[in-house]
This record gives C-alpha cells, sequence and structure tokens, in this order.
C-alpha cells in the first residue's frame, strides 16, 4: 500500500543531501513506525513521501501509494492525498482553523450533498466524541479533544493508508493511551495501513507490527516490533533503548546518548553513529554500512558481532533531604476561569524546600499550568496564599515594584517550547547578556553556557540554528543567570527525543545541586517523576488527590486515578488494543 524505494532529498541550491537511499514499505492493514531522534529525517521522509516537501528541496527516488507510482506525478499526488492517504499532524491546535467549528473542519473531507451533519455526528461518535463537539471551535477543546477531532477529519474521505506524524507527543499519558489505542482500533475496524512516526521505541513497540530506525537521513535497521524489543542488532536502537527512563525504579545514573545526530553530509562515506557509538572501529568509518540481513534488516558491519548489552544502571533509592524552610508554600489555593464548568484550581497546597525537586502530575485539565502560573505570577488566584522565601506573593498587582522585583529574582520558569520562548531574532548571547544585566551581575555569557553544558560558540547562534534540546538548555540558562532559589519547570522535557530529554533531566539534577536552587516539576510522565524528584503531588480536576514521596506514591498508590495513570505509561512490552 505505501513503499519508498531509494528515497532521497537534496536541496539543490547548497549541494547538501538530507535523506539518502531510504526504502521501506507498509502492506495492506500493516502498523509500521518510523523511529529516530530529532533530525534524524522521519518527518521529511514523510514530507517526500506526500508531495510535502519544503520549497528548495527536491527528492528522487521510487514512490508507491496504493499501487500509484507517484514520484514525478504530482497531479496523481495530490488525487491521492485525502482519499487514498491522510495526514495526521503532532499539534492539533495548528493543525485545526482557530476560526471555524470542529463540525465544519470534518465535513471538508465529506463529498458535497445531503447527509454531511450525519456523516459529521457519525465520525464524532467513532473517535469517542459527543455531536455537541460539532459546534465546538478549538480553543474551546482539550488537548485530547483536539486530537480526537483531527482524526476524524483525516478520517472523513475513508482513507485506506493514515500517516500520523508524532501524534501524541504533548500529552499526557492517559490521554496518549487513549487516542493511539483509539487509532489502533479504528485501523482495524477499517484495515488501513498505519504509518506512524514517532520518536518513542515504548510506543512504536505497543502500537506497530513493524519498526524502521533512522538516523542522519539513513534506515539502519528494520524488524518487528517483538525483534527489536527483545534483540536491537544496530547500536543505535540499543542505545534509544537503554535512554528510555524506566517508571518502576530510579537509576544511579540515567543513560543518554552522548551528543547529538549529524547533518547526513557530515557523515557520507561512513557509519554516521561512529562518532556517538561505544562499539565503534576502524572499519566502521572505512565506508557506509549498507541495510543487510533479509528480513531482519541492520546497517552495522558488527551486526551479529555486537557484544552483550551492558546491563542497566542499578537502581537506587531517592536520598531523603534534611528539612528547611520552604522556598515556596502554596496553601488553599483557588481559581476559576469565567465559563469554566468547573474550578481550575480547589484547594490546592504544597511546598518546595531549597534544593528539593517537587513534581506535580496530572491529566491535560488537573491545574498543573495553572498551578505553575499562579506560582510565577502570571495568573492571580481566586484565594489562598502563594509564600516565595517567606514573602506573600498571591497577588502581584498588590505588590510594592521593590517586592515583585524579589519575587522575580526568587522564582523563574522554563516553558514547555523554547523555540516560542526565545525571540527568534536575536542571538544567544543577547538573550543572555541581557539576563545577566538584568539582574546585575557580569555579563559572562561563556560561563553561563558552559555551567548547561553548551559550547560558548554556540553565543553567536540564533534559535532557528540550535537543535531542539540546546534551545532547552539556552532556555535554562537564561532562567538561571539570577541564580533563582525556585525554578518552576512546566513539561520542559515532552517534546524532546528520549536522549536530550537525559542530557536534559541530568543537567537540571545537577543544577538543583550547585546551585541548590528548588524545582517545581510540572509534567505528565511518571517515568520522568521517578528518575528526577524527591516529592510528588496528584492533581485531578484542581485537587490533589494524592502526594508524598516518590517512591511511596509509585510503588504504592491509594488513589485510584493514581494507578490509572500509572496503568497508562506505555512500557513496550505488549501491544495496546
Amino acid at each position: 500500500m505505501l513503499s519508498a524505494n531509494g528515497l532521497t532529498v537534496r536541496q539543490p541550491a547548497t549541494g547538501r543531501t538530507l535523506l539518502s537511499g531510504v526504502s521501506f514499505e507498509a502492506a495492506p492493514g500493516e502498523s509500521v513506525a518510523i523511529v529516530g531522534e530529532s533530525g534524524s529525517g522521519k518527518s521529511l521522509t514523510v514530507r517526500a513521501l506526500l508531495g510535502l516537501l519544503p520549497s528548495g528541496l527536491e527528492s528522487s527516488g521510487e514512490v508507491r501509494i496504493g499501487g500509484h507510482r507517484v514520484d514525478g506525478d504530482p497531479r496523481t499526488l495530490r488525487r491521492l492525498r485525502g482519499g487514498t492517504v491522510s495526514l495526521l499532524m503532532q499539534d492539533p491546535f495548528t493543525l485545526l482553523n482557530p476560526l471555524r467549528k470542529a463540525g465544519r473542519q470534518i465535513a471538508d473531507g465529506l463529498p458535497p450533498g445531503a447527509g454531511r451533519e450525519a456523516e459529521v455526528t457519525r465520525l464524532l461518535a467513532e473517535v469517542g466524541l459527543g455531536a455537541e463537539v460539532a459546534g465546538r471551535y478549538p480553543f474551546q477543546l482539550s488537548g485530547g479533544m483536539r486530537q480526537r477531532v483531527g482524526l476524524a477529519a483525516a478520517l472523513a474521505a475513508g482513507p485506506r493508508i493514515l500517516v500520523a506524524d508524532e501524534p501524541t507527543t504533548a500529552l499526557d499519558a492517559t490521554t496518549q493511551r487513549e487516542v493511539l489505542a483509539l487509532i489502533r482500533r479504528v485501523q482495524r475496524a477499517r484495515d488501513m495501513t498505519f504509518l506512524l512516526i514517532t520518536h518513542d521505541l515504548r510506543v512504536a513497540f505497543s502500537m506497530c507490527d513493524r519498526v524502521v530506525v533512522m538516523y542522519a537521513g539513513r534506515v539502519v535497521e528494520v524488524g518487528t516490533a517483538a525483534e527489536l524489543r527483545a534483540e536491537p542488532r544496530h547500536p543505535y536502537t540499543r542505545a534509544l533503548l537503554a535512554a528510555e527512563p524506566p517508571a518502576d525504579r530510579r537509576l544511579a545514573v540515567l543513560p543518554s546518548v552522548p551528543g547529538s545526530v549529524p547533518a547526513h553530509d557530515a557523515v557520507a562515506g561512513r557509519c554516521g553513529f561512529a562518532d556517538r557509538c561505544a562499539y565503534a572501529e576502524d572499519r566502521c568509518r572505512a565506508g557506509t554500512p549498507e541495510l543487510r540481513g533479509g528480513g531482519r534488516l541492520s546497517a552495522c558491519v558488527r551486526a551479529g558481532e555486537l557484544p552483550a548489552a551492558p546491563p542497566a544502571p542499578p537502581a537506587v533509592t531517592a536520598p531523603v533531604r534534611a528539612s528547611a524552610a520552604p522556598v515556596l508554600d502554596v496553601r488553599d489555593l483557588r481559581k476559576t476561569y469565567r465559563g469554566a464548568n468547573g474550578p481550575a484550581l480547589a484547594g490546592v497546597g504544597l511546598t518546595v524546600a531549597p534544593g528539593e525537586i517537587v513534581a506535580v502530575v496530572g491529566e491535560s485539565g488537573s491545574g498543573k499550568t495553572t498551578l505553575a502560573r499562579c506560582v510565577t505570577g502570571l495568573e492571580r488566584p481566586d484565594s489562598g496564599t502563594i509564600l516565595l522565601g517567606g514573602e506573600d506573593c498571591s497577588d502581584y498587582t498588590r505588590m510594592s515594584r521593590q517586592a515583585v522585583r524579589r519575587a522575580r529574582r526568587t522564582v523563574q520558569m522554563i516553558f514547555q517550547d523554547p523555540y516560542s520562548t526565545l525571540n527568534p531574532a536575536r542571538t544567544v548571547r543577547a538573550t543572555l547578556k541581557e539576563a545577566l544585566e538584568a539582574d546585575g551581575r557580569p555579563p559572562d555569557v561563556a560561563g553561563l553556557l558552559e555551567l548547561v553544558g553548551l559550547d560558548p560558540a554556540l553565543a553567536a547562534m540564533r534559535p532557528a540554528g540550535l537543535s531542539g534540546g540546546e534551545r532547552q538548555r539556552v532556555a535554562i540558562a537564561r532562567a538561571v543567570a539570577g541564580e533563582p532559589r525556585l525554578l518552576v519547570c512546566d513539561e520542559p522535557v515532552s517534546a524532546l527525543d528520549v536522549s536530550v530529554q537525559a542530557q536534559v533531566l541530568t543537567l537540571l539534577a545537577g543544577l538543583r545541586e550547585r546551585l541548590s536552587m528548588g524545582l517545581l516539576f510540572i509534567t505528565h510522565d511518571l517515568a520522568v517523576v521517578r528518575q528526577l524528584a524527591d516529592r510528588l503531588y496528584v492533581l485531578r480536576a484542581g485537587e490533589c488527590v494524592e502526594s508524598g514521596e516518590v517512591a511511596r506514591v509509585l510503588d504504592d498508590p491509594s488513589h485510584a486515578y493514581t494507578r490509572e495513570l500509572l496503568a497508562s505509561v506505555p512500557d513496550g512490552s505488549r501491544a495496546w488494543p
């Protein structure tokens, strides 16, 4: 139903090659995942398959969709898009038109004529939504509901192939499981071919029959989900698996893959992973390894010769930290938004001590981000008390200018998407220099970059020239420039691939120790909580339903909601229904 043979993408203006010789296929009714870090070429492959490459890029090679050869035939490809093959994007909020109601956007894919309203209702029911959703705008829907509407729109024309590009990256664990299980059920019910783009091997193993692993613009391993889970033959696949943080134990050291994915041209003529590989030899750099092995493919000259994988780092118990006067003390915090069905916060209280990492978890709409915004003064609570360093900061509008300045020095925030919080027109040097001078500190930009593990040479770069992990490190550097006593982290690693995530988590843990900062860590990922946090608060519909030391809460949860969150963490050991 879908195949690529020797798919290559080049940029003629610069002579660069971005993808080289990508080949794979998906049979009718089969589910296939393409996995790799950011920059590996996953999304670019999908764009090339569907004729959606940005201007300035050209593709070559053979592409077949639904039995039709479409490379070099844009007219046929345009005809097949939507009807034969449909695309579900990563962020449904940008996918959906904010000015049009959900029902109209679903109806766009239906043939004209009577009965469209009834078909929209049927499609909404197929994705688990009521008919009333058709009359709502995207901003009136939760993240999971928006993704379901996006799925209904993708299914409207009855496609035989569904391509999903990171469809649940920013969703909480239970919503992610619900959406992916829904896609799986719909795919089976309609007998569609399914192509999943993801950086999460656990999700790939739980969702798909076969897995294609990409690195630096090439396919490096292909096999069934069971084969790759049990015995990965390429060192890169092995490294990705090792970097997945476990939710059932805390590791002494969080494994990560050193460095980052290079540009394809930078490793032309040799193994692209050799510089990051623990098993590399001289012969790895003598030429480009070809995929070999019959149905079980690996592009490694040492395939079949690799030594046994090293054991996972030992599990440890989180240290019990001495109690101290809290840097943050939240008491009975309440907040209700106008027009909402219920409160965003309903009497939440928590504390964070210096040098302590406190996690707040819950589904979308549980109140996590509202709590973070209230603590940092970006939202004003209806009632309750927020003490920062012992000073009442519940309402910034009633504080003196000097008190607000002290509060801003006490607490800083890191957001989920660093690209949207960094000025794209300013260099890293200008951004960090401003942060340092605002606090009256010497403008030691190089020292600040080294503190967060970045090369000082990156100071001359702008955000667009940095990887996702580098941008997040710059955002962290800006936040810690004034050495705050409290760092509020709102989903800071949810959009990062597992290797970069491990690097950023290790960085935050190290900064906690070096600067004795308290961290309020907002997340939906319980595996991340296990590795990083000391204590945990579980929010549901604005209320704290459980709290305590991380090991106690996750090993022996007392509330059914906490048990539900734990059951929703994908571990790749079983297929989702």
